[in-house]
């Protein structure tokens, strides 16, 4: 029935403000107000309907996304929005778009990278769209490893040009969004050649489409690498393959702010230090981690809306049967997943203000803090995009067979994010990283170094190697205290351990291959702590509205021990905690996802999304989902018509016995 909520009952339930933790969701009324104005407009507008987007064939799916990025761009311009609002509106259309890498990736590398007088000449033009931008680093053969690009760029002194060229077929750069058909420039990255020295890898702004018929330049090879997983998804996306033909670029077009070179080809250092680029890596790093709690939330709604209307087995003399969200193998899986979306939103906030942080100290040449900021944004990006592809699709399961529909908008949602375990760094990859970073805080620590930030538990490494926990009752594992130690402990023994074996080979690096498989278990102890104590942190802050606090309390309790209970043979292996502990903290998970039960739905609700955004029938808001599941089967093209195009041609024959007569 239209205009009735389903769900109206659950949300009767609730034991708190759900329009108070809204607020602490956005992080802060202003934030609220404006996500909230603008993802209604968005949703309102018929220019953004997503109405069978994932039917349509490529070409459509692409030419429909190109309108709907010129819309936005008219809307944004007719509006007169705010950066802020523009960028709103661009993440509540809710398509990936060109759009997404020329203001994501291209502007900001200019910014980061070019010099004043590079940043006047370009950035007017990238900001009015009159050069529409990509980030050229990726190749056909080299990923993660950037130091080992084959592209070249080869400075000639009797012209002032660079060359960029294409030397092998590994070199074609491969995989940047908006290259295959829609950027007129790209910031590409290739190896700095001159005086016949090889200087390593730096950025160039390089034209690559005619800016009157958008034709590829001489020398130039651009396309599309075809289609990717899933419906729609990331097919809305031109990612692109480019390879160079020695193409010639002025001098001026190498982003120089950090090194120059002259114009009789001599290699430059500037006097700004090199250490600046990384503020532009945390900064890129801290908004997947942001993202990856909006996708987590958006699939954690999806399942817990689903599971409130689901019923199925329980039906007592003909009464109605149980709701799925009762099971406690459901909540098991699910209410730990809706915690997990407010823990990485909390410290996505708190990355936030370690990019402000570590910016204001580059700008003061104060480097002090920066390993230790480009561990944990390292850490965080593969700990959280991690969980959240699992997450996603542990939602669509939670959703049973349903949750394979399209429509159920989990599908398209996975295939959409599941790339994020990859780009900007291999997730593996960038643990092995925290874990190199971790060898070298444990190897310091007896020379006075203090370790500072999110390593400072480790300058309490004599009482953390010997500590044991002195929980006794269930209890007394929702006390900060005790969650924290026993995470501290857990990382650092863990950590230790690496160490000690770390000495017993001769070559280290060959030890560090042999060990790769541990260290990256420790550096998810490590980055999973991080994560803990930044949601106490957040439960310390005065938190106002009618039972808000007692919630996330809640939340950050379901996360710690599930953690806990996931990874327990860790805490038992560092010998930590006792099995009974390890029985005590389960016991009081159970007792929490009780808690949890009546404020699952508002707690959902209190991410805001519409139903636009989510485009999903089982995560409706009504929750009016039977009806809507049926009537949208009928819109298949499939059903356009009673007999399927095909059947006189090639199924009459078989059940005719007429094989012959068969267009075959």
């Amino acid at each position: 029935m239209e205009g009735v909520d389903y769900l109206a009952n659950e949300r009767n339930k609730a034991e708190f403000d759900v329009d108070e933790m809204k607020i602490v969701w956005a992080g802060s009324r202003h934030s609220f107000d404006v996500s909230d104005r603008i993802s209604k407009l968005v949703a309102n507008d018929l220019g953004f309907s997503k109405e069978g987007r994932t039917m349509l064939p490529r070409k459509e799916l692409f030419k429909n996304t190109l309108k709907k990025a010129a819309y936005a761009w008219k809307r944004i311009i007719d509006l007169r929005l705010s950066e802020e609002e523009a960028t709103q509106l661009r993440r509540w259309v809710d398509e990936p778009a060109f759009t997404d890498l020329h203001w994501g990736m291209f502007i900001p590398a200019i910014k980061g990278q070019g010099t004043d007088k590079q940043q006047k000449k370009w950035l007017p033009l990238a900001h009015k769209m009159q050069i529409i931008g990509c980030y050229a680093q990726t190749e056909l053969g080299h990923g993660s490893n950037v130091q080992g690009l084959e592209t070249t760029a080869t400075f000639d002194p009797q012209t002032d040009e660079f060359v960029i060229h294409s030397p092998t077929l590994t070199s074609s750069k491969w995989w940047p969004g908006g290259l295959g058909k829609v950027s007129t420039h790209a910031v590409v990255y290739a190896r700095l050649i001159t005086d016949g020295k090889d200087y390593g890898i730096n950025g160039f702004i390089v034209q690559l489409r005619c800016l009157e018929d958008h034709k590829p330049l001489p020398g130039i090879t651009v396309g599309d690498i075809g289609m990717k997983f899933g419906n729609g998804a990331y097919n809305t996306m031109d990612n692109g393959v480019l390879r160079f033909d020695h193409v010639r670029i002025p001098r001026d077009q190498m982003l120089m702010r950090v090194s120059q070179v002259t114009k009789e080809g001599k290699y430059v250092q500037s006097d700004i230090p090199r250490q600046l680029l990384y503020g532009t890596m945390v900064y890129v790093r801290q908004t997947i981690v942001a993202d990856a709690s909006i996708a987590m939330s958006r699939a954690v709604c999806i399942a817990t809306r689903y599971s409130a209307v689901r019923r199925q087995f329980g039906s007592q003399n003909g009464g109605k049967e149980t709701q799925v969200i009762d099971y406690k193998t459901q909540q098991n899986r699910l209410f730990p997943l809706l915690a997990s979306a407010y823990a990485f939103r909390f410290v996505g906030e708190w990355l936030k203000w370690l990019y402000t942080d570590v910016t204001q100290r580059l700008q003061a040449n104060d480097f002090s803090t920066l390993p230790e900021a480009h561990a944990c944004t390292a850490g965080l990006k593969s700990l959280t995009t991690t969980a959240t592809a699992d997450g996603i699709e542990e939602c669509r399961k939670l959703c049973g067979g349903h949750g394979y529909l399209c429509s159920s908008g989990l599908p398209e949602l996975f295939a959409v994010y599941v790339p994020a375990c990859t780009y900007e760094g291999d997730n593996v990859v960038l643990q092995l990283q925290v874990a190199r970073f971790l060898m070298k805080t444990v190897s310091q620590l007896g020379s006075g170094k203090k370790p500072v930030g999110t390593i400072a538990y480790m300058g309490r490494i004599e009482h953390l190697m010997q500590c044991h926990s002195d929980v006794k009752q269930a209890k007394d594992w929702l006390k900060p205290s005790a969650i924290l130690e026993a995470f501290e402990a857990r990382a650092a023994r863990m950590s230790v351990a690496c160490a000690q074996n770390l000495i017993k080979f001769d070559n280290p690096e060959e030890g560090f291959a042999e060990l790769a498989a541990d260290l990256v278990e420790a550096a998810v102890a490590h980055c999973q702590l991080i994560v803990v104590s930044k949601f106490i942190e957040k439960l310390q802050q005065n938190i106002p509205g009618k039972g808000i606090k007692q919630q996330l309390e809640v939340l950050c309790g379901i996360y710690s021990l599930f953690l806990l209970h996931k990874h327990h043979g860790d805490f038992l292996g560092t010998g930590y905690i006792t099995s009974k502990q390890a029985s005590l903290a389960n016991e009081q998970l159970r007792a929490l996802y009780s808690q949890l039960r009546p404020n699952a739905i508002s707690l959902v609700d209190a991410f805001n999304y519409t139903d636009h955004y989510l485009d999903s029938i089982l995560g409706r808001y009504d929750g009016n989902v039977y009806p809507k599941l049926y009537e949208a089967a009928w819109k298949d093209p499939l059903n356009e018509s009673d007999v399927a195009d095909g059947f006189h041609d090639y199924i009459r024959p078989i059940i005719k016995q007429q094989m012959r007569t068969a267009r075959l």
